[in-house]
């Protein structure tokens, strides 16, 4: 009779068992099941104001999880936004459009093309299919105005660089180009030249007053603070560019910068692949610097990015080289992240 108890109960203890073991994630019949497209590709807002905090969202569901896309594409600018995910379905918290750009250029005023591509696995006889990229929707967009990017803005050079600026050049010039293929409005800033004598051809020497204080309004906290700028060196150029950013400080607070007594910080930007960039220093990685070398800085040793006083762009070359170019845009200081445009 004990054993005939004992038996039943581990009978019941293994189906009991058996009962409470749960799968996690989607069965392999989801996985590997035919795909469908239970709703379609759709916008919330065709005709968003990005400059007024509006945002737009997509939705769409389908049989499966999968691996989706959605690419929206500037009619004018060319711009590219490209949201991904795997999920079963598009919704407002997986799949929403601030106005922001994955692929220069920025966005403009304009029309856009949004498209919804899927990629999954299916099993059709004893094989398993793989498709990928598979445009399943298109939707248009509308953008009423653009995104606004907080923050300092210097420049965004569609009016030509703030007339208080020092500009100097020798071989060379430093101007305004008006074209298509800006990555932000309709401008940007052209650095060419050609100096037989010395390395600096170009420089623009901005200090805060002309943005009306003594020094830039910003954080005090070097962790906290980024300088963002767009950048393009032209890859037909022989004579590849060095442009180096000098942030000068006035530690002692008097008004001016004295030069080897306060700090500055610098950074140097040099053999970049083709196409415009995204620079994005946060200051607390800037290093003082001689003829591109770390050296101690000169003043109180201590990075106060609330204190800089003076900002200069150096526009540099080998000298004797022969001609060299490189485009600018955009220069902003951002808080607590680099600039997402």
């Amino acid at each position: 009779m004990k054993r005939i108890l004992i038996v039943l109960c581990l009978t019941s203890l293994f189906l009991s068992c058996e009962r409470d073991v749960l799968f996690e994630g989607p069965s392999i019949e989801t996985m590997l099941g035919p795909f469908e497209l239970i709703q379609k590709f759709e916008v919330s807002n065709q005709n968003v104001d990005f400059y007024n905090g509006e945002t737009t969202f997509f939705t769409a569901e389908f049989s499966k999880e999968v691996d989706w896309k959605v690419i929206v594409t500037g009619s004018e600018s060319g711009a590219v936004k490209s949201i991904t995910g795997r999920d079963i379905s598009l919704f407002e918290n997986n799949a929403t459009w601030d106005g922001s750009t994955t692929s220069f250029p920025m966005f403009k005023q304009e029309s856009c093309t949004a498209e919804l591509y899927v990629s999954y696995n299916s099993e059709s006889g004893d094989s398993t299919i793989t498709v990928t990229d598979a445009l399943i929707g298109t939707s248009q967009i509308t953008v009423n105005s653009v995104k606004v990017n907080e923050g300092l803005t210097l420049s965004d050079f569609e009016t030509g660089p703030n007339t208080n600026w020092d500009l100097f050049t020798q071989g060379g010039s430093m101007l305004i180009n008006s074209s298509a293929n800006s990555p932000q409005g309709n401008s940007f800033y052209k650095m060419s030249g050609n100096c037989s004598w010395d390395w600096l051809i170009g420089m623009a020497t901005i200090e805060a007053e002309s943005y009306g204080s003594t020094t830039f309004d910003l954080s005090d906290n070097p962790n906290e603070v980024y300088f963002n700028v767009l950048l393009k060196f032209p890859q037909e150029v022989v004579n590849k560019p060095i442009v180096l950013f000098d942030f000068r400080e006035d530690d002692n607070q008097d008004g001016v910068f004295i030069e080897g007594a306060e700090d500055a910080y610098s950074i140097e930007i040099k053999d970049l692949d083709p196409g415009w960039h995204l620079i994005s220093i946060k200051y607390s990685d800037l290093q003082a610097l001689y003829n591109g070398e770390p050296i101690a800085a000169d003043g109180n040793d201590v990075m106060e990015p609330h204190l800089i006083h003076t900002l200069r762009v150096l526009f540099l070359a080998p000298q004797g080289n022969g001609y060299s170019e490189a485009h600018m845009d955009y220069m902003i200081f951002t808080e607590g992240q680099p600039l997402n445009p």
